[in-house]
């Protein structure tokens, strides 16, 4: 019979990453983000934002893992800005789908929140269901967005 452990969470910084896998973060990203995700090359490059410790930039990248298998992870970087715009923007946010209604997002989003220093901005499609919970960790819709796509 196989035992499963409760997730274990870890955070990872621009000064304590040198443990983190980043390909295996960028591979999961990339399969369980479903519709809402990204090229593999992009979410590589907001991890390498959120572990720079160049002056603007940084932020955070949390994993959740059970059985040394990741099962959730999350890419937070830093604005370099605030006031105007939110300190932070939580880029992307995944959980796998045998995870899905267990608390895995919840809770690294409340890490997220609690590792940061100020607003944090997201951006989230109308029917992606992960939005009921952003609204009931306090996330407000602010603002319509609209692009200029070149």
């Amino acid at each position: 019979m196989t035992t499963t452990e409760s997730p274990t969470y870890k955070i990872y910084t621009p000064q304590h990453n040198s443990e983190l896998d980043r390909n295996q973060v960028i591979d999961f990203l990339y399969h369980h983000l479903d519709a809402y995700g990204d090229k593999r090359e992009d979410i590589a490059k907001c991890i390498v934002y959120a572990l720079s410790l160049a002056e603007g930039k940084g932020g955070a990248v949390l994993v959740a893992k059970e059985n040394e298998n990741i099962v959730g992870a999350l890419i937070l970087n830093n604005t370099g800005m605030s006031g105007y715009i939110p300190e932070n923007i939580l880029v992307y946010v995944a959980v796998h789908s045998s995870q899905r209604g267990k608390g895995v997002g919840k809770k690294l989003v409340k890490l997220a929140t609690e590792t940061v220093s100020g607003s944090i901005a997201l951006h989230v499609e109308p029917q992606n269901p992960a939005r009921h919970l952003y609204e009931k960790m306090g996330f407000t819709n602010k603002y319509l967005e609209y692009r200029l796509q070149r």
